[in-house]
């Protein structure tokens, strides 16, 4: 363990130091915690081995089968095995609420095999999917769920070994399920033979996938996880998973796998509630335990037991499946007691109340040790809107360990902006100061607009610019003013907040070329539909739609940003004028000129760079192929010189609604 420092968080955020007591207590907690699950063992990954000694296991005569069930009286195992005679084949009960099962026989069991646990409790009979089955499946007549056994001795011939994510994640978000143009649900074959070529020709080095830990009601996105280590079977088999991995590493890009460890589905027979007749094997009993907006059960983060499983599940999914980190799902959530809701964070006293649940923090702390213990390159990522003062600090500075947390802000900030503002009224100052404030020395990870933003009843920022224009309007030789419009800005916001609002970029799938509809998954209320659950890549390449211009707008900004790593340097506010809209920073040796005024070009425009030198055009968002009217001339030269007032730049055209880039020779 890294040698503790006391007093580096408050060199980082003053602010801090009144609270020095409860960081105190954060630390101890997590100190007195992690002894406790240690015990005599030297690391975390050592002990975060749950998914190899419970589940099913091949041994050299068979099989055995362990469950972890403190409340049952009994265990049987039934299945296509034994008929599904619930008693013929009972567990015997070990030490510390164990149930153990020998099964004779190597093929007693075998891959595709249907299975189900069988818990008494109270005199009860309860059919129970095994906590740590790696397939669960739903049977097509009944809809029941029930565990299938999968060959646990078939190896899988990985390539990819002394893989390494890219320093700086630029992350295509994704839904395995929704990524084909039909109207059904894609597999993982076919998302890494039709769309991984795609990220990889836009330049993402990341991609995080969301929905892969089973879910019993598909319209969830995902995030009502059933069972915690069982890849979603919806989109095919864990090998199929595993190719899909090792393919993306083969084209150099990372996996992460959007966890949810912050709530779990309240059904009984699918997930693990009342899994042994309590509901308090798991999760909080009473109210605590039930998450009043999401109609979900919350976990006891405090219960040695349940860190043990959360924590193998962890390790479970990095080493089975090479995982290169994870987005960890509604941290807010598991930071207080009343999960955020309503909470405006306003006051550094609302991070450190008797409404932060402490245990959770600790769960977390220790959740990032063990990640980046198993693989120091690995990436995490905290989903927390309320600006957790040291969250993406190292543990040893009173921190909790997160690599990045997203910008939630920034999504909210173009949404009122779109929806209240009319374009000239548009507030400069306003837009800076949102995208470059965060918390000193904590990354994140900047985005304009994620899934939450597509999803029905909402609008992705390109609708919200053209709405239904876009059904009628998007062909280059229908020239529509709406549609110019929409495609401008939707330029210019992704290069302002993917240059300011991170120290990494993240797109939901499509976004990128403006995706006309919104995510609406089927259910009861659209008949069960797929047409909204799915992505139209043939706009894309149908070279006489202008969705390819946004295409191509982001495909170079994004070659722009990490081929010159751009991300990590701290950008320099050089102008802001309210009335002209316009807004030029620097970043290095590059000048980012941004001119969103809706109608006002400005011929000879100073651009003060900071520094003396020749400047060039490296990127215009004018330019003809991303859609714009090639009004700036990228082969001239601008000399940057010193003027009478002492300030150093440049005179050009700036375009209304345009944003170019210069570099210094």
């Amino acid at each position: 363990m890294a040698k503790r420092t006391k007093k580096r968080i408050f060199e980082i955020d003053p602010y801090l130091e009144p609270f020095e007591g409860d960081l105190e207590l954060r630390r101890d907690l997590y100190e007195t915690k992690r002894r406790e699950l240690l015990g005599s063992a030297r690391s975390l990954k050592t002990v975060a081995n749950g998914h190899k000694y419970f589940g099913f296991h091949r041994t050299r005569s068979g099989w055995v089968y362990r469950e972890w069930a403190p409340a049952a009286e009994r265990m049987y195992l039934t299945g296509d095995f034994n008929g599904w005679d619930v008693e013929a084949c009972p567990m015997t009960r070990l030490p510390d609420g164990v149930f153990e099962v020998e099964i004779a026989g190597r093929n007693t069991l075998k891959p595709g095999d249907k299975v189900q646990a069988v818990v008494v409790h109270n005199g009860e009979y309860l059919r129970r999917i095994p906590l740590y089955a790696t397939r669960v499946v739903q049977d097509p007549v009944t809809y029941l769920w029930c565990a299938e056994i999968e060959d646990t001795f078939a190896e899988f011939p990985w390539t990819d070994e002394g893989f390494k994510p890219e320093k700086v994640p630029f992350i295509y978000e994704c839904h395995i399920g929704m990524s084909s143009e039909e109207g059904a649900i894609a597999t993982y074959s076919y998302f890494r033979e039709n769309v991984l070529p795609r990220i990889k020709e836009l330049g993402y080095n990341t991609i995080q996938i969301m929905a892969i830990m089973e879910h019993p009601y598909y319209g969830s996105f995902g995030y009502q996880v059933s069972n915690f280590f069982a890849a979603s079977s919806r989109y095919g088999t864990s090998r199929d998973l595993k190719e899909l991995i090792n393919a993306a590493h083969e084209m150099g890009i990372a996996v992460l796998l959007d966890v949810v460890h912050s709530h779990a589905v309240k059904n009984t027979n699918e997930g693990l509630n009342e899994f042994d007749g309590t509901v308090y094997q798991f999760f909080h009993a009473g109210g605590k335990g039930d998450h009043s907006a999401w109609g979900t059960k919350l976990f006891n983060y405090g219960k040695n037991e349940v860190l043990h499983f959360l924590l193998s599940n962890l390790k479970y999914w990095m080493e089975t499946f090479h995982f290169d980190g994870f987005r960890f799902d509604g941290v807010t959530s598991m930071l207080y007691h009343d999960h955020g809701l309503g909470s405006a964070f306003t006051s550094y006293d609302m991070y450190f109340s008797m409404n932060t649940d402490i245990e959770a923090v600790t769960y977390l702390q220790l959740a990032n040790e063990l990640v980046h213990e198993l693989n120091p390159n690995a990436l995490t990522i905290a989903e927390d809107m309320s600006g957790m003062p040291g969250m993406c600090l190292p543990l040893k500075d009173y921190g909790l360990g997160f690599d990045y947390r997203l910008s939630m802000g920034v999504p909210d900030l173009w949404i009122k902006t779109l929806k209240e503002s009319t374009d000239e009224n548009w507030d400069i100052m306003k837009l800076w100061y949102e995208l470059v404030g965060r918390r000193p020395e904590e990354k994140n990870i900047g985005y304009c607009e994620s899934h939450d933003q597509a999803l029905v009843g909402d609008k992705t920022i390109m609708f919200r610019l053209c709405d239904a224009d876009m059904y009628w309007h998007m062909n280059k030789f229908d020239p529509s003013l709406v549609i110019d419009r929409g495609i401008a800005l939707h330029k210019m916001i992704r290069l302002v907040t993917a240059s300011l609002a991170g120290e990494g970029y993240l797109n939901f799938m499509g976004n990128e070329f403006g995706h006309p509809e919104w995510i609406d998954f089927p259910r009861e209320g659209n008949g069960w539909n797929y047409h909204y659950c799915r992505r139209q890549w043939s706009l894309v390449d149908n070279k006489d739609l202008r969705f390819c211009e946004l295409n191509e707008f982001d495909k170079a900004m994004v070659k722009l940003l990490k081929e010159n790593d751009l991300m990590e340097l701290k950008p320099i506010n050089r102008w802001m004028h309210q009335d002209d809209k316009i807004l030029i920073y620097s970043k290095g040796d590059y000048v980012f000129a941004f001119n969103f005024h809706p109608w006002k070009s400005f011929d000879g425009y100073f651009v003060p760079t900071g520094e003396e030198g020749e400047y060039s055009v490296v990127l215009s968002s004018d330019d003809g192929i991303f859609g714009g009217h090639s009004r700036v001339d990228t082969a001239v030269k601008y000399k940057a010189e010193t003027t009478p007032a002492d300030w150093k730049g440049f005179n050009c055209y700036l375009p209304n609604r345009t944003a170019i880039v210069f570099k210094k020779k």
